[in-house]
């Protein structure tokens, strides 16, 4: 069974760059690798009907911060079958946004913390009763609202339908996220955290990169 890595930030941290960055990287190790990202707007009914909540078409759905939760997370239900073959079949499959995003952006909505009701209630439902896989590590890009809100924004203009939701869009929402992801990987929520300096970006030449792809091509503890 493969490892399942995480890649969690703020919209416009870089998750992409740096999820396709390490498949590169863990590829030329020999690590049979893949990804896998959420939510899969294009592929899965709940997440088509979260980004139109998101984009204002669904009325009053997107007020409620519970129903959006309910959406992103039947899109991981959906899924998990598929993930779990994805496992079976690799070493490590790095999973762009997972659980922790719901309950980083919920929390933040309600104005609470990483030891609010709302993360405990997101994992009851996502890993308690959806029983999805539980990663085995996360890395978090760690960057300041104002980069991510740029690199958005340059995404906008430059990326046909690239709209920026609702949440995007919010820099108030943007800053309490930031602030909770911080909190999950302080507590090590759900599984350990790495947090990266998402606004330095990590280059191929950096001498860090090399240590993190090893890192992460190291099996998993049999224990």
């Amino acid at each position: 069974m493969g490892r399942l890595v995480v890649i969690e930030g703020l919209d416009g941290a870089g998750k992409n760059t740096l999820t396709h960055r390490l498949l590169d990287a863990l590829s030329a190790l020999g690590v049979r690798a893949t990804t896998v990202a959420f939510p899969r707007y294009d592929a899965d009914v709940h997440a088509e009907l979260a980004r139109d909540a998101l984009h204002g078409r669904l009325g009053d759905v997107a007020d409620s911060v519970h129903a959006m939760a309910v959406l992103f997370a039947l899109d991981r239900r959906a899924a998990a079958d598929d993930l779990r073959k994805e496992l079976a079949g690799h070493d490590l499959v790095l999973v762009d946004r997972y659980v922790a995003s719901n309950a980083a952006y919920g929390a933040a909505r309600l104005h609470q913390g990483a030891r609010g009701e709302f993360v405990a209630w997101v994992h009851a439902l996502e890993i308690e009763r959806f029983g999805l896989p539980v990663p085995d590590r996360h890395l978090l890009l760690d960057v300041p609202r104002t980069v991510a809100a740029e690199r958005a924004a340059h995404r906008e203009r430059t990326q046909p339908g690239r709209t920026r939701d609702r949440y995007e869009s919010d820099a108030d929402l943007q800053d309490r996220t930031a602030e909770v992801y911080r909190e999950l990987a302080a507590a090590g929520w759900l599984a350990p955290w790495t947090v990266l300096d998402g606004a330095a970006g990590l280059a191929p030449t950096d001498p860090g990169w090399a240590a993190l792809a090893d890192d992460l091509a190291r099996p998993r503890d049999p224990r």
